[in-house]
């Protein structure tokens, strides 16, 4: 209690100073940075993900093949949920003379419980959100089924039984993302009105879903316990079976948040190490003169850590508190900018904030500190002598686990905390290799060099130690910075490209062989372009290496590996794989004609299906048999929204098999009439409009966006404060001989040439590094984490470089500002004091 007495004091003492001032601001910045992006992080992560629950209607479904009761619905009835019914099936629908087989969707009260419908209801044209479902006798159309079967609003829709009246055509519809290759038209009823139709009758194929939507933890509690009761016929969905291009969008922009996070703690570390090296070395005089007084080394220790606790637990709770007022003010705004409500922040980036302060403090803040209890009782009378300690390889390596350890903590990926690290060890020895060769050509070519010039790059090289500590620091807080902008353009370039205006809107099945002309004469005429017409054959699993494979082999695993072991498969035939497509392992035939059927798998198909390269897979395709070798993996790019396949054969390899054939083509707006125009012609055709999965993906995509630039925004600003307090905390030095020169008459200008010239030549060093180092982590973490392609961009390398120069000049002009400004007798006295 004595020594804490002690330390509490020598606190008090430290701040009414200013003394200890840099590290608590330091320290506030570091836990404002890392705990305001945790609060925004998490509220937008949570708002995304109730955002991409609008793709569902609600946050869990169970669908099944009859109506779903027992465990999983009692479960439905817990507090804090709630719960709706819808029911699916094919059904001809008659519009006029027009008879076309439909896909009903008869909803009950509430549904969506997530996200809305988007109708046109009037014949303004002009979308509005829909309240609710069809009204009892109405019913909805998806608008390309009402093109199809030339339905206009008010018109008398034949269902069944019964006649319902045409009130609204559905332009965007909740579950659209996850179900766009239904080709049947749309048809939405008042569950109320499905008995009329007369439709639900013994062997009637209906798939029911029951809908759950409500509270965090009360949906967590559902889904574990739906999992656990799903009877046979029954599978449950989360946003996690979402479609590939919107889970991809998801993942990117949580990987990028946490990448965020990750730049905030290295930055914390960076100021935290510097401004208590500042601290320490303004203590060493004090501390000589408690050894004289008779301190031992356990009293100075436990005075100094104390002090350090104390300080630490003060400036995480103000850290916290500014954190928590930003995170508030940031929320409003994005709630506003996105047009969705955002959950209250949680209280798991409070607790983050206060370890990943205090772990930095004790961590880069200690060892400094700790060498106090070395200094000799000697240096009150000679200054010249410093605290050494012998252990310090040993403080070094603690400092870089403990940044290892927040690293892992905060990335949650070992691949982005691994690339972090790796990153941040390379650049730092590559830093201070340099900063040392600096200051052996500084050395040599110093007596060359006249005047403030001289002076300036006279103390780069007169205090190596302090430069190269400088140098690496500034190098490697700016590699940070520049990485996070790299990564950010990067990716919001990607997805802009990759959800680009002039995606496929349209796909067209059920092509036949002798109708591929004249549909490529169609679409040219229509000013289309010539279009790519694949192969579609349906074939399903039955052995693997001769061993017959069923859902039964993969029971009691994830119930998507069942699916795909006991689904048809669409098989395709392809000679050349188009960009979106790119060989991971093995060999692509290209060119090359097999003499044996092989098979090129999507990599993640395959990993769901244990298959290896070389595995010879076998499928029943209208009852004869069809054999292949896996001789490729690809990864496949499904943000394209072009026709992509899972499965795909050499080219010959299909031949005789029944197939129909698919295509993607982009339909300009003002082409209303295309549908019934083609549909015309071709009756057989099947047009899918996907123009309401590209709004929803697109939506959820901007979206995601948003929240990436306010993110990427707020940590760069907190990056330059710490950044910015970092580089000031080690400048007592330079006060100290620009004092001294301005008693020994140097002027105003000399000083700040001099100063100039120091502070250009440690950040050209130290931005040229960072920017190469950035741009090579940028194409790690881009290829490897965000599974993105990656050209460097070494003009904005050139840029970021040239502006972590002025950057650093600035931030050293700043901080050195006050050896001009304050009479040099005042800055003499106090720190000599």
């Amino acid at each position: 209690m004595r020594i804490l007495a002690l330390a509490w004091r020598q606190l008090r003492r430290d701040l009414a100073a200013g003394d200890i001032r840099i590290l608590f601001a330091a320290l506030v910045l570091a836990v404002v940075a890392v705990t305001a992006v945790g609060f925004v992080t998490d509220r937008a992560e949570r708002a995304l993900a109730i955002e991409a629950n609008r793709l569902l209607g609600g946050d869990v479904v169970i669908r099944g093949d009859a109506p779903i009761a027992g465990a999983v619905r009692d479960a439905a009835g817990a507090p804090g949920l709630r719960v709706t019914q819808t029911q699916e099936f094919p059904s001809m629908i008659r519009a006029g003379e027009e008879l076309r087989l439909g896909d009903l969707r008869a909803l009950g009260e509430g549904f969506p419980l997530r996200g809305s419908f988007r109708v046109i209801d009037s014949d303004a044209g002009s979308e509005r959100d829909a309240a609710g479902v069809p009204a009892p006798g109405t019913l909805w159309m998806s608008q390309a089924g009402a093109d199809t079967l030339g339905a206009r609003l008010g018109d008398s829709i034949g269902i069944g039984t019964s006649q319902l009246r045409l009130t609204a055509l559905v332009t965007q519809e909740p579950d659209a993302a996850l179900d766009y290759f239904n080709v049947a038209p749309k048809v939405f009823l008042n569950l109320a009105d499905l008995p009329a139709t007369g439709l639900v009758q013994e062997g009637s194929r209906i798939r029911y879903r029951l809908v759950v939507a409500g509270d965090a933890d009360a949906v967590e509690t559902f889904t574990a316990t739906a999992r656990d009761a799903l009877a046979r016929g029954q599978r449950l969905e989360t946003i996690q079976d979402a479609r590939p291009e919107v889970r991809s969008a998801l993942d990117r922009a949580g990987r990028f948040l946490g990448l965020a996070a990750l730049v905030s703690v290295v930055l914390a570390a960076v100021a935290v190490a510097m401004a208590a090296r500042r601290h320490s070395e303004r203590h060493l005089s004090g501390t000589a003169v408690m050894r004289c007084l008779g301190a031992s080394q356990r009293t100075l220790v436990g005075i100094h850590v104390g002090e350090l606790i104390l300080l630490g637990l003060a400036a995480c709770t103000v850290g916290v508190a500014i954190a928590f007022a930003l995170q508030w003010a940031i929320g409003g705004w994005l709630q506003q900018a996105m047009k969705i409500s955002i959950p209250a922040a949680g209280w798991l980036p409070a607790l983050q904030g206060y370890g990943v302060g205090l772990i930095v403090l004790l961590a880069f803040g200690a060892p400094p500190v700790l060498a106090l209890r070395r200094v000799p009782a000697l240096r009150v009378l000679r200054r010249d002598l410093d605290p050494t300690e012998p252990s310090a390889w040993l403080v070094a390596l603690a400092g870089f686990v403990g940044l290892a350890a927040l690293l892992w903590w905060k990335a949650g990926s070992a691949v982005l905390g691994t690339a972090m690290l790796a990153g941040i060890a390379i650049t730092l020895a590559v830093l201070a290799g340099l900063a040392w060769l600096l200051i052996v050509a500084v050395r040599r070519l110093r007596s060359r060099l006249r005047g403030s010039l001289r002076y300036g790059l006279a103390n780069v090289s007169r205090r190596a130690g302090t430069s190269i500590a400088q140098i690496s620091a500034l190098g490697l807080g700016l590699m940070a910075l520049l990485l996070l902008t790299f990564v950010r353009t990067d990716l919001l370039d990607r997805w802009q490209l990759a959800l680009a205006a002039d995606a496929p809107n349209r796909f067209i099945i059920n092509v036949q062989q002798d109708q591929l002309q004249p549909v490529r004469e169609f679409m040219q005429a229509q000013g289309l372009g010539e279009p790519a017409l694949f192969p579609m054959i349906r074939g399903r699993l039955i052995e693997r290496n001769g061993q017959p494979v069923s859902a039964a082999d993969y029971e009691g695993e994830d119930p998507q590996r069942q699916r795909r072991a006991d689904r048809e498969f669409n098989l395709s035939v392809v000679s050349e794989l188009r960009a979106d497509n790119v060989v991971t392992a093995g060999e692509f035939w290209g060119d090359r004609v097999p003499s044996s059927p092989e098979l090129s798998v999507e990599e993640g198909f395959a990993e769901s299906l244990d298959w290896k390269l070389g595995d010879r897979i076998a499928f029943d395709i209208a009852g004869q048999t069809f054999e292949g070798r896996i001789t490729s993996l690809r990864s496949v790019d499904w943000e394209s929204f072009r026709p992509n396949f899972f499965v795909v054969a050499s080219p010959g390899s299909l031949d005789g098999y029944p197939a129909s054939y698919i295509t993607a083509v982009s339909v300009p707006p003002e082409r209303t009439t295309f549908t019934r125009e083609l549909v015309g012609q071709f009756p057989n055709l099947s047009v899918i409009d996907v123009d309401a999965v590209l709004k929803q993906v697109r939506s959820t995509a901007d979206q995601v966006s948003t929240v990436v630039q306010v993110v990427f925004w707020f940590s760069l600003l907190a990056g330059v404060l710490v950044l910015l307090a970092a580089i000031s905390a080690s400048q007592d030095e330079r006060l100290l001989e620009g004092g001294v020169m301005r008693v020994l008459g140097g002027s105003r200008r000399q000083l700040r040439l001099a100063q100039a010239s120091e502070f250009a030549a440690i950040g050209l060093l130290s931005g040229l590094v960072a920017a190469i180092a950035a741009s090579v982590l940028a194409g790690v973490i881009a290829t490897r984490v965000f599974d993105l392609p990656w050209q460097a961009n070494w003009q904005l390398a050139a840029v970021g470089g040239g502006l972590g120069t002025l950057a650093a000049l600035a931030a050293g002009l700043f901080a050195t500002r006050k050896v001009l400004d304050v009479p040099p007798s005042v800055t003499l006295r106090e720190l000599q004091g």
